[in-house]
């Protein structure tokens, strides 16, 4: 008997921008995503990997890995093309196919609502999650898809990586096009906690059945040096990048440490009291989170001088003790048990890790598939580390999806960070034949996943 349950769930995961092309078709409306224009090493999304016309190819090869779990997000401007107003029938029609077609190959569809392609229109014009009437937007279209697939779709999540809203990327990826503070930062946080409580709490009302989770990009920090300031610094960096997220995720409210920070440095963020009824109300089903790489903190590299979401990214420093790949992401399979362990321990919920992989830049030579040992021993090393957490620390894992199974643009638009155990046929410019050719690490990965994670060999 192995260490993983019956019913554990082997998949991937991927987003609507980075696989489905199809941009302006059948009534999608632009999100911030689509006016993104091609520079030197990097696409735009407007074609991505062809999803939108290719996904029964695609899916037959996830059936084929012996995947019984698929993460993928809903379009917003693809349902309601300006983000509110006139619901878009082919929208909703393409994902009813996508969807069925997925369940006929047994494989469990996950559906994240929101993954940072926000409607071109809400950005124009409400500068996204920064404004609470897109709050009310976000919700009502959530609505229209937990109402139209929550019989067919067990597993939701609200955002993906809900944390970055936290972090400097916040204003991007929320579609907000203002000048950046540290107070602007706080309020879009908080709306993307009130949307997601909104959302949590429909769901568990309409369909019990189902299971919602809040996710994070958990960040692992270590500190650079046993120095107390180092030390301390990745505590911080924790409590506010992880800690808060779990609390709210599980609880319903912020941390003393952030309300205090609020205080401290006059930056807390306008909120309702009846908003604070609803966050307390919710409560996650699992939680999730996506791991590639733990980061040591140096105290002494931060500018005390700047915000301290701002500082964090400043006192990265590389760890030498670990190896990392081209983009200086270090692998630290150990990382992830202590992740699961530390999470679990603590909020004694099911976890669900939805994203792990290596991204590696490959070229295919037209004949032989490519020879990605490296990937193999990256996610043989972390299923490991996960089998220890759940046989020797008693964490309870719901499953193991890896990051874009089949190739996909990175979330720069970057061709050549490829991540997946199937090669697409195209780089940042030249689209090919997008023809879809299995690497090495196909056969290893079908390998394991049939066997519910016996045979790692």
């Amino acid at each position: 008997m192995g260490v993983f349950k019956k019913d554990f769930l082997w998949g991937g995961s991927v987003s609507a921008m980075q696989t489905e092309g199809a941009w302006d078709e059948d009534g999608k409306g632009k999100s911030v995503y689509d006016i993104r224009t091609e520079a030197a090493g990097i696409s735009d999304w407007k074609v991505a990997i062809d999803t939108y016309h290719r996904y029964e190819e695609d899916n037959a090869l996830l059936a084929e890995l012996g995947f019984h779990c698929y993460r993928f997000s809903i379009s917003w401007s693809r349902i309601f093309p300006e983000g509110k107003g006139t619901i878009n029938e082919q929208g909703l029609a393409f994902y009813d196919r996508f969807i069925d077609d997925l369940l006929a190959r047994e494989i469990e569809p996950m559906i994240c609502l929101y993954h940072f392609d926000m409607p071109l229109k809400l950005a124009e014009e409400y500068n996204g999650f920064l404004s609470r009437e897109v709050v009310d937007y976000f919700t009502e279209y959530a609505k229209v898809i937990v109402d139209r697939y929550k019989d067919k779709v067990k597993y939701w999540l609200t955002f993906n990586e809900q944390n970055i809203f936290g972090m400097e990327h916040a204003f991007k990826i929320s579609g907000c096009q203002c000048k950046e503070t540290e107070r602007k930062l706080y309020q879009i946080q908080y709306h993307t906690f009130l949307a997601h409580a909104k959302v949590v709490n429909y769901i568990h009302a309409v369909a019990p059945a189902c299971k919602v989770g809040g996710m994070i990009a958990y960040q692992l920090f270590y500190p650079a040096t046993c120095k107390p300031e180092d030390v301390f610094f990745a505590h911080q960096a924790d409590e506010r990048f992880n800690q808060l997220y779990w609390e709210v995720f599980t609880n319903g409210k912020y941390t003393q440490n952030m309300l205090a920070y609020f205080a401290a440095e006059n930056c807390k963020p306008e909120m309702v009291e009846a908003d604070l009824v609803i966050l307390a109300k919710s409560k996650s089903d699992f939680l999730s989170f996506s791991y590639y790489a733990s980061k040591c903190m140096s105290f002494a590299a931060a500018d005390k001088s700047k915000p301290f979401f701002r500082q964090v990214e400043q006192a990265h420093v590389a760890n030498s003790y670990l190896p990392a790949n081209a983009w200086n992401w270090e692998i630290d399979p150990l990382g992830f048990r202590l992740i699961l362990d530390k999470t679990y321990q603590q909020y004694k919920l099911p976890l669900f890790p939805i994203e792990n992989g290596i991204g590696w830049d490959e070229v295919w030579d037209g004949t032989q598939p490519i020879d990605d040992s490296y990937r193999i021993d990256y996610h043989r090393s972390h299923i490991q580390a996960m089998q220890q957490a759940i046989e020797s620390d008693g964490v309870d894992v719901l499953g193991y999806l890896t990051w874009a199974p089949i190739d996909i643009l990175s979330s720069q638009g970057e061709m050549k960070k490829r991540y997946g155990f199937v090669y697409v046929n195209r780089d940042e410019h030249d689209l090919k034949d997008l023809s879809r050719i299995p690497k090495r690490s196909f056969a290893w990965m079908k390998k394991v996943a049939t066997s519910n994670g016996l045979d790692l060999e």
